[in-house]
């Protein structure tokens, strides 16, 4: 039927869904196209394809900031009302993450039909098309099966006869393990079909592909091995929950994808190590390096020259002497910043007092962050350093000889002082409770913020890409699934090479390598990129750091470094300047643990939580969809 396209795949944004392509990034639209004119031209059908693209779902991205804040892992710093309900939050709802674009699904199967049938395009240029959807299609199943466990597995259009029986349309979840195995399968199929090119980050490669195919076997693998831990959470059909059976044989998977990329066949990706001399720098700089990177394997990709920009360093820079005087408001929390291990390889909170209970006094403000693992500085902007070349005004106010704090209620607000004069008592980036935009647990984040000029601009914003996937978790990925499978040493030896990277230059031995180690590393290499929750559920952790209960000091300073260590409130490390005159710590700075009155609830993972609601209104519609486990 040669009716003008209007089916959503044909809607081309001006930015094509990550690419660092301008090409790609630059299609004409084709709505005044029939479906065989479409299909007759290479360009026409790769404008489609860029459609595909920037549809994928994600969390805690450059366009999903909020959801950073979502995890005690940082505390989120806006008066909106979706904001304040994290801090107050008791517990997420069972519709938290949930997806189901089965028209997304729809529009992949038509172009692979379509793509199929087309007698002009070259062979060369099909064959990847088609790859590339498959890939896509893949991809959401994956985000599907992480968020709802089995799902209808539709791999062809479908069209309704009219007849009043829609029940030839109507599908039953496939098992938990078959939309695993499906997107493993997949992988496996296209991988040979797709390029190898290192250069090529926003379209589906090789590398893509096998690192696709290695994290979703390791996320089938521990949920088969750790599911035994809540036998609760799982349904008799297995549309939810994997037999632990089959747990080694995707360890095993896993394990080898992880090493074709770490053996070059995909291309020569390897760990971001362009500055050297500055490790911190280093880090920070993975995530807007787009030249030459070759740690990036797929992004979504932003171009200032199209209209796909965002706003991520508009909302999160320091705010002090910021283009527009706009950001704060992603402020990582003590529970993170204190999970940055020192670099003789042990765990320890952040040294603020001594044996004998007395404040530890520093010289300045960054030295008590000092001797610890650099992706800290990457991760995290601390008092004392510096963005955009422009030092940070981190200080929550003057601690006076008698022990009290003289601060103010607005960022660099001016006081009188005991001897008279009248001085600045708080800091331009706060911190200042209940001051939104500011720093209030003393961080602002530093991942993912864009250096350039104007980035933190309304008016321009930031072209920064979103890294789906890099090397680092393609080795982190083998060390886990190494160590799964009993070979401690070999999962040294890929975590060795990533926490090299981060300063850590005393290597873990096999019989350093834990569990507990495996989930740290992830956790402080993979801070902030929308990894925390996924692995969390796939543990089955989740319901024991999310606990519900709130969280005291002691339990924030202890079992550092511990899976399982309880997270449900973030705290705050605030830095304050010593007032007393004519003694040896004038001027000197001390640091006081706080959590913040604005935090009123704890978070509270429930076992209804492992697997997202999946509305009524699509069971009503289909009821061979079986309800999900523990959400009555």
């Amino acid at each position: 039927m040669k009716k003008i396209l209007q089916f959503t795949m044909l809607l081309v944004l001006a930015g094509a869904g990550g690419c660092n392509d301008d090409k790609f990034l630059n299609k004409e639209p084709l709505s005044d196209l029939t479906i065989d004119e479409v299909f007759s031209s290479s360009p026409q059908v790769f404008s489609i394809l860029a459609n595909l693209y920037n549809r994928q779902v994600d969390i805690a991205t450059v366009k999903t900031w909020m959801t950073m804040a979502d995890f005690s892992e940082s505390f989120v710093s806006d008066n909106g009302s979706d904001q304040v309900n994290i801090l107050r939050r008791t517990s997420w709802n069972y519709d938290s993450w949930n997806s189901w674009d089965y028209t997304y699904i729809r529009d992949i199967n038509l172009f692979l039909e379509r793509a199929e049938k087309a007698t002009v395009l070259s062979e060369t240029d099909k064959t990847r098309f088609l790859a590339e959807a498959r890939f896509l299609r893949a991809n959401y199943y994956f985000e599907l099966v992480k968020r709802m466990g089995g799902v209808p597995l539709i791999l062809n259009t479908m069209v309704y006869d009219y007849s009043g029986n829609p029940s030839n349309l109507q599908f039953p979840r496939a098992k938990e393990h078959e939309v695993y195995d499906f997107v493993i399968s997949e992988m496996e199929a296209i991988k040979g079909q797709l390029p190898t090119d290192v250069n090529q980050k926003g379209r589906a490669t090789k590398a893509a592909a096998l690192a696709m195919q290695s994290r979703a076997a390791l996320y089938a693998a521990s949920i088969a091995k750790y599911g035994v831990n809540t036998p609760q959470v799982s349904l008799p059909g297995h549309e939810v929950g994997i037999a632990a059976s089959m747990a080694p044989g995707y360890y095993a998977k896993a394990l080898s994808a992880a090493k074709e990329i770490i053996a070059g066949s995909a291309g020569n990706y390897s760990l971001y190590i362009k500055k050297p001399n500055d490790l911190q720098e280093n880090f920070a700089s993975i995530f807007y390096d787009k030249g030459n990177n070759p740690e990036s394997i797929w992004i979504e990709d932003f171009q200032l020259k199209t209209t796909k920009v965002h706003g991520f360093t508009v909302s999160n820079q320091p705010r002090f002497g910021a283009e527009e005087e706009e950001g704060g408001r992603i402020n990582p929390s003590l529970n993170l910043v204190q999970a940055f291990e020192k670099t003789d390889n042990t765990f320890a909170p952040i040294r603020v007092k001594d044996a004998s209970g007395n404040p530890v006094y520093f010289d300045k403000q960054i030295d008590a962050f000092a001797g610890r693992d650099a992706r800290l500085g990457g991760t995290v902007i601390l008092p004392g350093s510096a963005f955009k070349a422009r030092p940070v005004d981190i200080w929550a106010g003057y601690q006076l000889p008698n022990g009290s704090i003289l601060s103010g209620d607005d960022r660099g607000s001016q006081r009188p002082m005991p001897d008279g004069t009248t001085a600045q008592v708080v800091g331009f980036d706060g911190p200042i409770v209940g001051k939104e935009h500011t720093a209030q647990t003393g961080f602002y984040i530093r991942k993912y913020l864009d250096p350039a000029i104007g980035s933190g601009s309304r008016g321009t914003q930031s072209e920064l890409p979103f890294i789906r996937y890099r090397y680092a978790e393609v080795l982190l990925n083998a060390a886990e699934a190494a160590f799964e499978t009993g070979n401690a040493s070999e999962a040294a030896g890929y975590m060795n090479q990533v926490r090299t990277r981060a300063g850590l230059t005393t290597p873990l031995k096999a019989s350093d390598i834990t569990f507990d180690r495996i989930v740290h590393e992830r956790r402080v290499e993979l801070a902030f990129e929308g990894h925390l929750l996924y692995d969390m559920k796939r543990w089955r952790l989740a319901h024991q750091v999310w606990d519900g209960e709130r969280l005291t000091e002691a339990e924030l300073l202890s079992n550092i470094g511990k899976a399982d260590k309880k997270s449900t409130q973030p705290y705050s490390l605030l830095p304050y300047k010593v007032y007393n005159p004519g003694q040896p710590n004038h001027n000197k700075w001390i640091y006081k643990v706080a959590l913040s009155n604005l935090v009123t609830g704890s978070n509270r993972f429930r076992l209804g939580n492992y697997y997202s609601f999946i509305n009524d209104d699509i069971r009503s519609r289909n009821p061979k969809v079986v309800r999900q486990p523990n959400q009555d």
